[in-house]
């Protein structure tokens, strides 16, 4: 299997960055379109970054320099124009990702695939407002892409079966591992995730036992390699409760975000990008 020769990141963040250097270490070209300059530039280091570590590491056959030649950043959809793949990685918002959806879209060739990278938002309601449905369906990399092995794909009922069996294929070339399930709210990963995440918040918030006794137990009890607080901090916790809300709204009370969730995130400490959630990840010790 082998992936496209062409394919294009909308979004240039962890996620994003992290996706186009999958990508292009698989071989293909790759680039990566920002709202800005600045954000472009940004996304650039972090890919190379990550291409280095592979170099240095003897991950890939190729060297630094032949890697980085197949990779450029931009500002416009327009560079998506000859992509047979556009991956897009931009914030759980579903306008934002819809407006993002569209604008590539206009530019890419009818029988290039589209396909979002959404941990939780209906593949369904987003494809149903495209022109061709059929090419498009969901492409869940987790965080952080360069270390996981799984990527979640998702089919909606308009979704080609093709591209079930190219995503798979996808995958397998970039050496992961691909589960594929029917769209629903969270899918699989997300929503098993978020409903062990939130216990063990609502554990903490009820003085059961420390962020850190909880995760311990996780990992060590349960074989998890992250305790969920931890993972909630990598996800970011701003992130965890756009989810929650989401599932919240579309499955039920179960999924009700905590109020030490919504404290947090109203705090700004939304986890390691903010050097506080659940951790202090300047001390490293728990909260």
């Amino acid at each position: 299997m082998t992936v496209p020769e062409y394919v294009g990141v909308l979004g240039g963040g962890r996620m994003g960055a992290g996706i186009a250097h999958a990508f292009l270490i698989a071989g293909a070209n790759v680039v990566v379109v920002e709202q800005t300059e600045e954000w472009a530039q940004g996304a650039r280091g972090r890919v190379l970054s990550s291409v280095k570590n592979s170099v240095a590491r003897g991950a890939v056959s190729e060297t630094e320099e032949e890697i980085s030649s197949r990779f450029s950043v931009a500002t416009t959809p327009e560079a998506f124009e000859n992509a047979g793949l556009v991956v897009e990685a931009v914030p759980e918002q579903f306008d934002l990702k819809l407006a993002a959806l569209t604008g590539v879209e206009r530019v890419v060739a009818d029988d290039a695939w589209i396909a979002t990278n959404t941990s939780s938002l209906s593949v369904q309601r987003l494809g149903s407002q495209l022109s061709i449905p059929s090419r498009f369906g969901g492409l869940h990399f987790f965080n952080p892409v360069p270390a996981s092995t799984l990527v979640e794909i998702v089919v909606a009922d308009t979704t080609s079966g093709d591209y079930a069996i190219q995503a798979a294929g996808w995958v397998e070339a970039l050496g992961k591992t691909s589960i594929t399930v029917r769209d629903s709210p969270g899918f699989a990963s997300s929503r098993l995730g978020l409903a062990i995440a939130l216990e063990a918040m609502r554990m903490v918030e009820e003085g059961v036992a420390s962020a850190a006794d909880i995760d311990v137990a996780m990992e060590l009890g349960y074989k998890h390699p992250v305790g969920p607080l931890r993972t909630s901090d990598l996800v970011g916790l701003d992130v965890r409760l756009g989810i929650a809300e989401y599932l919240f709204d579309t499955i039920g009370p179960r999924f009700e975000p905590p109020q030490i969730l919504r404290d947090l995130v109203a705090r700004g400490d939304l986890g390691r990008k903010t050097g506080k959630g659940f951790f202090d990840y300047g001390t490293e010790g728990a909260k």
